[in-house]
């Protein structure tokens, strides 16, 4: 439960006195990364909380991000928690993300408002699938980053590794800017290479910070990694290379004014350190969220203007211009619906009348708060480059809202399409209103958890990321909604499509005695051209009829029985993509012509063009990673091969466990858990993301069509 309002000091009823010592960053990385531990000492060194709690402690509190009961129960962050906080001369706005792929969208639609973000990277595990997946959602939102190097404490840690797998695996120029005194139990401390320092954390909970001079043992190693440092930044900064090519020695600040342009430039990505659980590494990281990374008046934003055909604006963090903000996250509480929004251009003032762009609705701000997790503080205004949430604003997630004098929109975010479904009902009949108000709820909440009746069934179907996001709705409607409900076997989501072009010529003639159907149509299907790898995309309806063979009304008719064509495939079921429908000629009859005959016709043409036009099912194929201790790898490579999984890449780490990287389609890999646990005596462990769809394999597909026919002639 929420904790009761708490009154905003006057500073912040006033917003951020200098927008140019403003950060607004996210914490991401691969699942069982530190995140959270992470960001609970951010809160501690910051005074935002009095104590520290772990993620999986015993004192049964949890982090304080963590604040739904069932991410402290599992141990792991489940939505987005945003807080703020003040580090020196900087305040910051913080969003912890979700490390589990099934909640991917939380890490979505945090990079898409945030202007930077931090890295983390295991020091023990290295990159590993979840950290090529938020690469590259930072770099589809242009985010620039510092990747820290976290858990050097723990048994394998060996940084000269990990630097390397970034460096190799992520496509951002990036070099350390410190190294670690030690390793896993030995680690002591860090050293700047830039300040030529060595940094120890002493005292409660690492507080106590000593700066000494360097060690002898790590000086020349310091010393390398200083110059190639410098070579790296004078390949990506102009400045700095016209000094280092003058052989000129750079300075301190020389270095410094580097890194800081080029990693907003996001030429460049400064690689930290530390050990976040002892206590390691964390002040630094904060020290150089405020030196090298943006503040939101040095981060270009464009909006798209509604009244001139979507064309490109870039907006401007000055207060004083039209209101330009963005409602990117939603949640539901005792309060009524509360809206995470991030300020664009202008000023928002509680009492403001805003109009939503999308609806052209315009709604009073009645209550406005800074969230510090589940706590809110009550605020009067909030300006440009600013988060903060709104209460009592009907939208859904990703709506623009503005003063009403211009009429702009933000680019969307990327939103994945589920890859798994299941049937869900509720035990009692008499819960069904709040069964219906809870998914209604989540809908809102989260744009990859999909709802829809099966139209044969009737049962009721939601569709998600993965099991997990699945299963954790489910709770959720038990927990906060008190509805018992009951779960079906889980499904893969999978795609029909075509590989050719088809053509057809069809007749609809249906003589009943009075007025008849006549209807003709005159084709052809085809791939849609350019649909990029594991691109899906609506299929469309293209008019290329010359004359008046067939009337405008008649047109609309055939989109219309094309549109329900594509919902339902002939195959095994599941929604046609990447293809389109083009209509070239038709034939009419003066009395027998009509709208149900030409949505006839345009069945029966689809029909009739399938057969030649490859139809291919699709099916989701997945990235799986797994660590498991070396002696088990027998086992569970043949577990994988049986499950049609493909071996891509193994390696072994120093602490006596191996990876494997493998690729499997979803549908052999439902309780997989199991196995695995199985296999490795308890000891192994596996994470899962969507890689792409692919043609399922034709003994396989001809099951899901046999399955499928049965199914349907059950039905009937």
């Amino acid at each position: 439960m929420l904790s009761w309002l708490r009154k905003g000091i006057p500073s912040l009823c006033r917003g951020f006195a200098d927008m140019s010592k403003v950060r607004n960053i996210g914490i991401s990385a691969h699942i069982d990364s530190g995140k959270t531990t992470f960001t609970e000492r951010v809160l501690y060194y910051t005074g935002k909380i009095k104590e520290i709690h772990e993620v999986k402690g015993n004192d049964r509190v949890g982090a304080k991000m963590d604040s739904m009961e069932l991410e402290r129960e599992r141990g792991i962050t489940i939505q987005s928690a945003a807080t703020f906080c003040k580090w020196k001369n900087w305040d910051i706005n913080l969003i912890d993300t979700p490390g589990h792929v099934d909640f991917t969208i939380e890490v979505e639609r945090a990079l898409r408002v945030l202007d930077s973000a931090i890295l983390l990277v295991c020091g023990a595990s290295s990159v590993q699938s979840q950290t090529l997946t938020v690469d590259r959602q930072m770099r589809r939102y242009k985010v620039p980053r510092i990747t820290f190097i976290n858990k050097l404490d723990r048994a394998g840690a060996n940084h000269n590794v990990v630097i390397k797998a970034i460096q190799e695996k992520l496509p951002v120029i990036s070099a350390p800017i410190q190294i670690p005194m030690g390793l896993e139990s030995q680690f002591e401390g860090l050293i700047d290479i830039i300040d030529r320092k060595a940094y120890y954390f002493l005292g409660n909970h690492g507080v106590d910070i000593q700066i000494k001079d360097v060690p002898a043992k790590y000086v020349k190693e310091m010393e390398e990694r200083r110059e190639k440092l410098i070579e790296t930044l004078a390949d990506v900064d102009d400045i700095l290379a016209e000094k280092f090519l003058s052989g000129e020695v750079p300075t301190t600040d020389d270095i410094k004014q580097a890194i800081r342009r080029s990693t907003i430039a996001l030429k460049f990505s400064p690689i930290m350190m530390g050990s976040a659980y002892k206590n390691k590494g964390v002040q630094l990281a904060l020290d150089a969220v405020g030196e090298y990374l943006p503040s939101p008046s040095e981060v270009p934003n464009t909006a798209l203007d509604l009244s001139n055909k979507e064309a490109p604006v870039l907006l401007s963090t000055d207060p004083k211009k039209p209101l330009v903000c963005l409602g990117f996250k939603l949640e539901e509480n005792r309060f009524g619906q509360l809206t995470y929004t991030r300020i664009y251009q202008g000023k928002l003032k509680r009492g403001d009348f805003i109009t939503n762009t999308s609806t052209g609705k315009k709604v009073k701000v009645s209550r406005m708060v800074r969230m510090h997790s589940n706590e809110m503080i009550e605020i009067n205004e909030s300006e440009a480059g600013d988060i903060c949430a709104i209460f009592g604003i009907e939208c859904n997630s990703g709506e623009t809202f503005t003063d009403g004098t211009i009429n702009y929109a933000m680019s969307s975010m990327f939103v994945p399409e589920p890859v798994m479904s299941l049937s869900i009902k509720p035990v009692k009949k008499d819960s069904n209103e709040k069964f219906a108000k809870a998914l209604t709820k989540f809908i809102r909440e989260d744009p990859t958890f999909r709802v829809r009746q099966d139209e044969e069934s009737g049962e009721t179907i939601i569709s998600g990321m993965g099991e997990l996001h699945l299963q954790i709705y489910a709770e959720r409607i038990r927990r906060e909604f008190e509805v018992d409900v009951e779960l079906g076997a889980p499904t893969v989501n999978y795609r029909e499509t075509i590989t050719k072009k088809s053509p057809f010529n069809y007749l609809h003639k249906k003589q009943t005695g009075g007025s008849g159907q006549y209807a003709g149509v005159v084709g052809y299907i085809e791939p849609m051209p350019d649909v990029k790898p594991n691109e899906f995309k609506e299929c469309k309806f293209i008019d290329k009829t010359t004359g008046m063979n067939i009337g405008p009304e008649f047109i609309s008719a055939i989109e219309k029985g094309f549109k329900m064509c594509v919902k339902k495939g002939p195959q095994v079921g599941y929604p046609v993509v990447n293809l389109q429908y083009v209509l070239t000629d038709g034939m009419t009859h003066i009395v027998d012509s009509n709208t149900h005959a030409f949505i006839a016709a345009t069945k029966g043409s689809f029909r009739q063009a399938l057969p030649g036009a490859g139809q291919t099912i699709l099916e989701p194929v997945m990235t799986v990673e797994i660590t498991i201790p070396f002696e088990f790898q027998t086992q569970v490579i043949g577990g994988l091969i049986k499950r049609r999984g493909v071996i891509k890449d193994t390696y072994r780490r120093d602490n006596g466990c191996m990876a494997l990287i493998a690729e499997a389609p979803l549908a052999r890999m439902f309780g997989y858990a199991s196995e695995i646990r199985s296999n490795t005596q308890g000891q192994g462990e596996f994470s899962m993301e969507f890689n792409r769809m692919e043609p399922v394999e034709e003994g396989e597909a001809a099951i899901l069509r046999d399955t499928y026919k049965n199914r349907e002639d059950d039905e009937y």
